[in-house]
């Protein structure tokens, strides 16, 4: 205990063993779903399933203890959503890409993005970002999950609104209630479940809330109220033993015949931009959330954070996944108590630990982890409170910031808005001067509008 208290500082961030394994085993819960959702989405492309999974799993723990190692942040990394779904539809089916050659694009990606982050300029970009901004992200990234949460329950579902909450006398009516209609159920007494126990601050709540609602899935399996569909199941299958799914077939497997060629260029700068903004707003708006930034606004040993991320992503490329990145959920960890590296050194065990128990993890169902996601909304959500509402130059940026995420469906779009509304509406009001807005948040603005008219 004192080893690890000397090696991750515990006492100084006012934490303890039990409370950072609890909050890297609450983390690892809620990221688990990606260990499921990215070989199959990756799968669409020609790649191995198999092969994903164990790549999605090692890069998940190289880059995690990466993370825990250099910066000592409860932060979790794996390979990002969105970014696999444009790996996969957009890069290979859309724009005829080889899989090998998007996962040059990758690697060629986080080569870049480990030599910005030792030159000092993704973490100069943390910095220029006004404070009032880094708790505008960290309450839109608690909408954004939250409205994840939302969808994987089925509980929002697209509509001719485009969206509208699940109907469950439409579900009774066309007789889907025992497969669709009970999952939205137990998604929202799994919410009240998990409310009540953060309530009475029960500790682990989160990781509690998930736990009993998967039990109460496997129940209503057993007694036939759930009926999963072909081939999924809540109980764990053991069948066919426990074996780790060979890399083979997209280890070190990159093309780089096309690495000259301007589309491969446009295609590794998307990669590199969406990877860049939406990292910087997760170690923004969890940092805000775990009190980690200092007076100032920073975030103390932040190149050992984003390094990690950078070397994680070629490391992840070379294994046969998508770009790999910091992920929001971590936010779960954070609010269960998480302040060190030891949160993600748990995580990390995990998921090299799912690499041989694949079929409990993989066992998890979404409508289980999303009311955790729903609730950690709702922890990162409070820090409205710390925004500047008396000056509308500080406040409409930050709202800006704020409703972009959820209602574009991106961390990235929510900053790129936040930061031109924020010196768009300064500049015309003449505050400029007065806040010594720095060079690079004007850099930032015309970069982010020159995104929107070129690509």
């Amino acid at each position: 205990m004192n080893k690890l208290d000397k090696l991750f500082h515990l006492k100084e961030h006012n934490t303890d063993v039990k409370t950072e394994v609890m909050a890297g085993i609450t983390t690892f819960m809620t990221m688990a779903y990606i260990l499921a959702v990215n070989p199959s989405i990756l799968a669409e492309s020609g790649m191995d399933r198999g092969a994903i999974f164990t790549a999605t799993a090692l890069a998940s723990f190289i880059a995690t203890c990466l993370m825990a190692v250099l910066s000592n942040y409860p932060f979790v990394l794996a390979p990002g959503m969105g970014l696999n779904a444009y790996f996969a539809y957009t890069v290979v089916l859309g724009m005829g890409f080889t899989w090998q050659m998007a996962l040059a694009a990758v690697f060629v990606e986080g080569i870049i993005f480990i030599l910005l982050s030792l030159t000092n300029v993704r973490e100069a970009i943390f910095n220029a970002i006004p404070m009032n901004l880094k708790h505008a992200v960290s309450v839109g990234i608690g909408l954004f999950i939250a409205f994840i949460g939302l969808q994987n329950a089925g509980i929002v579902v697209s509509s001719a609104t485009l969206v509208s909450m699940f109907s469950f006398k439409t579900s009774i009516k066309e007789g889907t209630f025992n497969t669709a209609g009970i999952t939205v159920l137990l998604a929202l007494i799994g919410i009240i479940i998990t409310g009540i126990l953060v309530a009475k601050k029960v500790k682990g709540n989160i990781l509690w809330g998930i736990l009993i609602t998967w039990v109460l899935g496997i129940i209503c399996q057993l007694t036939g109220l759930y009926v999963p569909g072909e081939g999924m199941s809540l109980i764990p299958d053991f069948s066919n033993g426990i074996s780790v799914p060979s890399l083979a077939p997209t280890f070190m497997h990159m093309d780089f015949s096309k690495i000259f060629t301007m589309d491969f260029v446009v295609i590794m700068f998307a990669f590199l931009f969406v990877d860049m903004f939406d990292t910087l707003g997760t170690l923004i708006g969890v940092a805000s959330k775990a009190d980690l930034l200092d007076k100032n606004g920073k975030l103390p040993k932040i190149r050992g954070a984003l390094l990690s991320d950078a070397i994680g992503t070629s490391v992840g490329a070379c294994l046969g996944t998508s770009t790999t990145t910091t992920f929001v959920e971590s936010a779960s960890g954070v609010a269960e108590g998480g302040r060190t590296g030891l949160t993600g050194l748990v995580a990390a065990a995990l998921f090299a630990l799912s690499l041989l128990f694949s079929p409990i993890f993989l066992a998890i169902p979404s409508f289980a982890t999303a009311p955790a996601l729903i609730i950690v909304g709702f922890l990162m959500l409070t820090s409205v409170t710390k925004i500047d509402f008396n000056d509308y130059t500080e406040a409409i940026p930050a709202y800006i910031a704020i409703i972009a995420m959820p209602f574009m469906y991106s961390i990235s779009e929510g900053i790129a808005m936040g930061v031109i509304s924020y010196v768009v509406i300064n500049l015309v009001c003449g505050k400029a001067k007065e806040k010594k807005i720095s060079i690079l948040m004007y850099v930032l603005a015309v970069l982010f509008i020159l995104k929107y008219i070129i690509i």
